[in-house]
C-alpha cells in the first residue's frame, strides 16, 4: 500500500542536531534550532492514529503556553525588535499554535504602566517582552506592582512580605547588552528565546528590592553598581546618540577619570548555605545550589537597626572606607564581552546577592580587576577586592545620613562647591557622590536598603545548560 507520512515541530539544541546529522553545530551549543523528524507507516489509518496522539500529549503539558501577551519595544538596540518578532518568533509560535496579543510600546514604561492597571492578566499563560534589559524592566516591575496591589501589600514598606509572581516572562532579546537574556539561557538568540517558551520551561528567579527610607525606587534581578558602574551608565546617558558605543567611551572616559568615593556598607551575610562567591561551579540547569538554599533560608530577612552598641553582637557587618565601585550581583551578568561576568558563582534562584567590594587602589590595580572579567583568573583574588554572599544590605554615602542626597547636595557652601569639583575634576578634589545603576536605570538616591526575595519570579527558561548532558546520550534521537 501507499505510505503515508508526517512531519513534527521538534525543538532541538544545535548540539543533538550535530549528533543526529554527523556535522558540527554551526553555532554556539547552547543555540535552539529546528528540526523536521519525519515518521513513515505503510498505512494512513496508523498515520493519523499517530498524529492523533501526540497530539494529545502535547495538550496534556499543562507548562506550555497556549496564550501569550506580546509587548515590542520598537526602539531597543538597533530598533530591530519589531522586525525580530515578525521574522524569526511570530512564525514558530503559529506553528505551534500558541496564540498572542501583540501591542507595540509608544514611550518609554508604557509597558509598566499597562500592567499595573489596564491590562486583563488572567486569561494569559505568560507576558513575553520583545527588547532588551531595559524591557524586560518594565514588565518585571509592571507585574510584580500588580500582584503587590492586588494582594493587598505595601510596596513601599521594605519589611513587607511580598507575593511572589506567578505569570511566567518571556524574553525575546533585540536589546544592545541583553545580559539577563544570556545569563539565563546562555545565548541572545531569538529562536532560542523563543523555543524555550514553546516547550513551556520555567527558571525560578531571585528579585531585589530596593529602598530608600520607606519609599520603594526600583527592583533588581542582575547588577546594582554603585562608582564605576554608576558614572559609566550616568555619562552615557548623555550619548544615547552613539548607540551601544557610548557605554565603550564612557568606560574608558571613567576609568581615566578613576573616581572614588566614601561611604558605610552594612550587610547580613548570608549563613550556612551551599556555595561561596569563589566556586568553581556554575549556577546551572537543574542547580542542586539553588534547590538546597531555598530550604535553608529563612522566610523573612531580619530588620537593619542603626545601633553601634549592639553591632558586635548583631548578625550584620558594616563596612567603611573608600570604594571606587560597590556592585550587588544578583546573576553572573555574563554578556558576549564578558562571558564570565561580574560574579561568575553567582546562582539565579539561591535566595542571596554577591556584594563585591573594589576599595581605593591604583589605577593599574583597578584595570587588573577590570580586565580578570574576561579572562580565566580569580577576579577576586587581589588585595583591595573583597566578596560576600549576602540576604540584604544598606548603603550610606559619607555626609549623608537621613535626608534625600540631592537636597543635602543643594543645601548649604560646601555642597555648592562640592558640585563645582563634580562639575570640573581637574582640581583633583574627588566627587562626593555617584549614582546607582540598577539594571541599567538610574536611581534618585544613593543611601539605599536592598532585600533578596528567593525565586521570586519565573522566566519562560531553564537556565544554561551543560553540553555533556547530550554528550552522555548513547542515542541523542532518542530526545
Amino acid at each position: 500500500s501507499a505510505e503515508s507520512s508526517e512531519t513534527l515541530f521538534c525543538p532541538i539544541s544545535d548540539t543533538v542536531a550535530a549528533e543526529i546529522f554527523k556535522k558540527k553545530p554551526r553555532s554556539r551549543h547552547h543555540r535552539w534550532r529546528c528540526a523536521e523528524v519525519t515518521f513513515t507507516c505503510p498505512e494512513e489509518a496508523l498515520c493519523q492514529h499517530w498524529v492523533s496522539s501526540i497530539r494529545e500529549q502535547l495538550a496534556a503539558i499543562a507548562s506550555r503556553p497556549k496564550h501569550l501577551l506580546v509587548y515590542i519595544n520598537p526602539y531597543s538596540g538597533k530598533r530591530q525588535g519589531k522586525r525580530i518578532y515578525e521574522r524569526k518568533v511570530a512564525p514558530l509560535f503559529a506553528q505551534a499554535g500558541v496564540s498572542t496579543h501583540v501591542i507595540v510600546t509608544e514611550r518609554a514604561n508604557y509597558a509598566r504602566d499597562q500592567l499595573k492597571t489596564g491590562a486583563e492578566l488572567q486569561k494569559f499563560d505568560g507576558v513575553v517582552c520583545v527588547g532588551g534589559d531595559g524591557m524586560f524592566s518594565e514588565i518585571l516591575h509592571g507585574l510584580i506592582w500588580r500582584t503587590q496591589i492586588d494582594g493587598g501589600v505595601d510596596p513601599n514598606c521594605p519589611e513587607e512580605e511580598l507575593i511572589p509572581c506567578t505569570l511566567r516572562i518571556g524574553i525575546i532579546p533585540a536589546g544592545s547588552t541583553d545580559c539577563i537574556c544570556f545569563a539565563t539561557v546562555g545565548t541572545n538568540d531569538p529562536v532560542t528565546s523563543a523555543l524555550h517558551i514553546i516547550v513551556g520551561d520555567s527558571q525560578p528567579m531571585d528579585v531585589c528590592s530596593v529602598h530608600h527610607n520607606n519609599t520603594f525606587l526600583q527592583y533588581s534581578v542582575s547588577l546594582l553598581g554603585y562608582g564605576f558602574y554608576g558614572d559609566v551608565l550616568t555619562d552615557s546617558e548623555r550619548k544615547r546618540w552613539m548607540g551601544p558605543a557610548r557605554y565603550d567611551l564612557s568606560g574608558v572616559k571613567m576609568f581615566l577619570t578613576h573616581h572614588y568615593y566614601e561611604g558605610t556598607v552594612s550587610y547580613l551575610p548570608a549563613k550556612g548555605i551551599m556555595g561561596t562567591p569563589r566556586d568553581a561551579a556554575r549556577c546551572r540547569s537543574g542547580c542542586v545550589v539553588c534547590q538546597h538554599n531555598r530550604q535553608l533560608l529563612p522566610e523573612k530577612a531580619e530588620r537593619y537597626e542603626v545601633d553601634e552598641a549592639s553591632e558586635s553582637d548583631s548578625e550584620w557587618r558594616t563596612l567603611r572606607g573608600k570604594f571606587l565601585a560597590i556592585n550587588a550581583a544578583s546573576m553572573s551578568c555574563a554578556c558576549p564581552r564578558s562571558p564570565k561576568g561580574l560574579s561568575p558563582a553567582a546562582h539565579l534562584a539561591d535566595g542571596t546577592t554577591d556584594l563585591i567590594l573594589v576599595r581605593k587602589c591604583s589605577r593599574f590595580d583597578f584595570l587588573r580587576h577590570l580586565l580578570r572579567h574576561t579572562s580565566k583568573d580569580d577576579q577576586f583574588d587581589l588585595a583591595f577586592v573583597e566578596v560576600h554572599r549576602v540576604r540584604r544590605f544598606c548603603f550610606t554615602p559619607r555626609h549623608c545620613q537621613s535626608d534625600s542626597d540631592l537636597d543635602l547636595r543643594e543645601n548649604g557652601k560646601h555642597q555648592i562647591f562640592s558640585q563645582i569639583c563634580r562639575d570640573h575634576p581637574a582640581c583633583g578634589c574627588a566627587p562626593a557622590y555617584s549614582s546607582w545603576n540598577c539594571d541599567g536605570e538610574i536611581l534618585n538616591h544613593t543611601a539605599i536598603d536592598v532585600r533578596v526575595h528567593c525565586q521570586f519570579i519565573q522566566l519562560f527558561a531553564r537556565g544554561i545548560e551543560e553540553p555533556k548532558v547530550f554528550e552522555e546520550l548513547p542515542n541523542p534521537c532518542a530526545i
